[in-house]
């Protein structure tokens, strides 16, 4: 991490940093493919284990979030992640599913993420209740949208070019400082961030930035 946000964080800046899991990309990094295996290195993370967090500093969040998992192979992972990860002492990372409600009822963890159009409906139809949720918005409209229907935070992207979105062209800089003007909740940048262009996020106004391969890869 760049010296001028190290300094910026001793000083007390509140700039944070959201890890974000793949099991997809894991299975094709490390030697234990194994769902067990899997759910020991995100709980490291939440704890931070050095030995799961590498170069990185411990995560300010964790969303767990992973797309290609069935709803029932989804819940059985959170709730692993999240009973190991209590087992490792206090002072856990905050820890947020992703688009399943029923891991957030099931937990007590009070966050979830969900993509818009399922916050809208969720909102809509009263179902948060008294959940923390933030949403993923890909235009300025949307993030004011999710101010107005209660979000507690929006994350915007993709900010670069990322593997994750092959062949779509990035929002880029501009869209990033666009949204973070547009709204007063928290926004966190996501999409190809890493630590070589971290600074150039922090300099947008963003709240922090999420990142996926710098946590998941060894």
């Amino acid at each position: 991490m760049c010296r001028k946000i190290k300094s910026d964080y001793e000083a007390g800046c509140c700039f944070q940093i959201i890890a974000v899991s793949n099991w997809q990309l894991y299975q094709a990094s490390h030697e234990r493919k194994d769902m067990e295996a899997y759910a020991d290195f995100l709980a490291g993370l939440a704890a931070g284990d050095k030995k799961c967090l590498g170069k990185n500093k411990k995560p300010d969040m964790l969303i767990i979030r992973e797309k290609q998992l069935s709803e029932k192979e989804y819940l059985q992972l959170f709730m692993r992640i999240w009973e190991k990860s209590r087992k490792m002492g206090d002072g856990q990372t905050r820890m947020i599913p992703h688009t399943y409600l029923a891991a957030a009822e099931r937990t007590g963890s009070g966050w979830l993420h969900l993509p818009f159009p399922l916050f809208q409906e969720y909102q809509e139809s009263g179902a948060l209740m008294d959940l923390q949720v933030g949403t993923s918005v890909h235009s300025v409209e949307e993030a004011k949208a999710a101010q107005e229907l209660g979000a507690a935070y929006v994350t915007a992207g993709h900010i670069f070019a990322t593997d994750c979105k092959k062949g779509k062209a990035p929002r880029g800089l501009e869209f990033l400082t666009a949204v973070c003007t547009a709204v007063t909740i928290p926004v966190y940048a996501i999409g190809g961030i890493h630590r070589g262009n971290l600074p150039l996020v922090y300099r947008r106004q963003a709240a922090g930035a999420c990142m996926m391969s710098e946590y998941v890869l060894p």
